[in-house]
């Protein structure tokens, strides 16, 4: 069953953030992941507030999801986003 990484994030320093980007996007790939949506532009359909950046990555498992994130490549990338922005990233499996 897919699971899904699902973020929630607010950029606070876009040069540094920018910096994360290339490293992680290479280690959902080498961990079985596809990037499905990522971006600033949401329409928010109920309540709020709405998120200022939202990224949508799908994984064959939850256990796929969870080397990932656990994984030393993901985790060296990892300070450089909590450096540069603030939100929260949670896992939910598919139906």
């Amino acid at each position: 069953m897919p699971a899904y990484v699902i973020g929630d994030i607010r950029v606070t320093d876009a040069a540094q953030y920018e910096t994360y980007l290339p490293p992680a996007l290479a280690t959902i790939t080498q961990y079985g992941g596809r990037v499905l949506a990522a971006g600033a532009t949401l329409e928010l359909l109920d309540g709020g507030p709405a998120p200022e950046r939202t990224v949508v990555v799908e994984f064959p498992d939850a256990a796929a999801a969870r080397r990932w994130y656990r994984s030393p490549e993901y985790q060296a990338a990892l300070p450089i986003r909590l450096r540069s922005s603030q939100g929260r990233a949670f896992l939910i499996e598919g139906m």
